[in-house]
């Protein structure tokens, strides 16, 4: 690789680090690291190197196709001129500051990577580094942002794939929604993977049964955009390894089961030059400050096109429904689990608690996509000064096609009509850059043309194991 361009350290220092990795490591038992990224259909990815070659890929990093920018959920490609072919390579180079050992998987480490060419310059369709070129942008304006992401999923008793085939998972912890009955049934589970978060440096904010019968959440702390991405990822490999070890299997699918409310991927974001928090503590509204107002305001104005890069599947669609507190409308309020973005105050007091809750998202979604397109639709109204329209201050579903002026509509119900507000969305076409973008959108067109026909119920089944 190149020693002057693409990368934060030098040559030298990435490969000091990857020694001390390999020590430090070794140490804990590692024997193997996956080195990981998630494509445009939301799918994680990886390739795996013995513990001791980390220092040769900390230099050259690991071959890899650049097809994968347009694979689709079932692993078919969609068709893009000139992007994802299967001519030409990238080296995917580890950011081993993020180096864990997998306590669900003995012997086992991961690190996420970034995407590089052959000349050493980031690949154009890489989503970490566009998420990391999009904070950078925000700290060029003084800004920084803390964010972070719930992670839901539905788990039931694994069978054998002869047997089980894309069959409903038999639910583990029955009882009622959030009800303490199901700690019976699935206590020792969670207790160990609070473990396992807890060993691999992951800071359990929350874990708790959720709405439908064998669903569950995580919340971890705020951290950095790129942060809360890679640990969206490593959370959801360790949900994965430690279900296995207690003979169950999870889903992360927008629907594990037609009918149900589906598994959110909600994001948490905040605002903060220096160390004031812009959510909290001026005159707008809930005590925004006008600079605070004006990023959440472009975040909502984006919403429409945000939703293509958020719920990637005609299964989003499924789950992205009123009455559902699944913020299926462009409105914005106070404590609002219906509208696409909920604004959270925190306990008086409470200081820099503050923060925007992003609901509309799924978990199939690429997390650095998200975030990234995420920072891009806040910093452009930013910089106008724009302001939010009126709170939504009822469950908004009653203003629907009423309020227009106010901003309350329904978002997209179809993964076409999210594409469309997706291609008229200038400003996050700049911001992933023309390659990306025309790489997800050839995704989303592949993965309409992948389901059309499709009963609902046939794409539920279709995408219940994918994710």
């Amino acid at each position: 690789m190149n020693d002057d361009v693409g990368m934060d350290l030098s040559v030298g220092d990435r490969v000091a680090l990857a020694n001390q990795e390999v020590r430090r490591l070794g140490e804990q038992g590692v024997r193997l690291v996956a080195l990981s990224w998630v494509d445009s259909a939301g799918l994680s990815r990886a390739k795996a190197v013995p513990l001791a070659r980390l220092p040769d890929v900390a230099r050259w990093g690991v071959g890899m196709s650049p097809v994968f920018d347009t694979f689709l959920s079932d692993d078919s490609r969609a068709e893009a001129a000139g992007i994802g072919g299967p001519v030409g390579d990238l080296r995917l180079v580890p950011d081993l500051a993020r180096a864990t050992r997998l306590a669900g998987q003995p012997g086992w480490a991961w690190a996420p990577v970034d995407r590089y060419g052959l000349d050493g310059r980031p690949h154009a369709g890489c989503h970490r580094s566009m998420a990391a070129r999009m904070m950078q942008e925000a700290s060029d304006r003084g800004l920084r942002l803390h964010a972070g992401f719930e992670t839901e999923w539905t788990v039931g008793a694994d069978r054998p794939v002869a047997e089980a085939g894309n069959a409903e998972p038999v639910r583990t912890g029955a009882g009622p929604a959030y009800g303490m009955a199901r700690l019976t049934d699935v206590g020792p589970y969670l207790l160990d993977i609070a473990d396992a978060l807890a060993a691999q440096n992951v800071e359990l904010s929350q874990i708790h049964p959720e709405y439908e019968e064998g669903q569950f959440e995580v919340s971890t702390i705020a951290e950095d955009p790129v942060g809360a991405a890679d640990t969206a990822v490593l959370v959801r490999h360790t949900l994965r390894a430690v279900s296995r070890s207690h003979g169950l299997r999870p889903s992360f699918a927008p629907l594990s089961v037609l009918g149900g409310s589906g598994n959110g991927g909600h994001l948490h974001l905040s605002l903060w030059r220096g160390d004031r928090n812009l959510f909290q503590g001026g005159p707008g509204p809930h005590g925004m400050t006008s600079e605070g107002e004006a990023f959440l305001a472009g975040v909502l104005r984006e919403l429409p096109a945000l939703t293509a890069i958020g719920c990637p599947t005609p299964a989003s669609y499924l789950r992205l429904a009123p009455s559902q507190w699944a913020g299926a409308h462009q409105a914005w309020g106070w404590e609002n689990r219906e509208a696409a973005i909920r604004f959270i105050t925190g306990t008086t007091g409470q200081a820099g608690a503050a923060n925007a809750e992003v609901k509309c998202f799924d978990e199939a979604a690429n997390p650095y996509l998200t975030v990234g397109a995420v920072i891009a639709a806040g910093l452009a109204a930013f910089d106008e000064g724009a302001r939010l329209p009126a709170e939504c201050t009822t469950d908004p579903r009653h203003t629907d096609g009423i309020d227009k002026e106010g901003g309350v509509r329904r978002l997209p119900t179809t993964l076409a009509e999210a594409v469309r507000a997706l291609e008229g969305a200038d400003v996050l076409r700049g911001a992933l850059g023309q390659q990306l973008f025309d790489g997800v959108i050839a995704v989303r067109r592949g993965e309409e043309q992948l389901f059309a026909g499709m009963t609902p119920e046939e794409i539920v089944e279709a995408t219940r194991w994918r994710y």
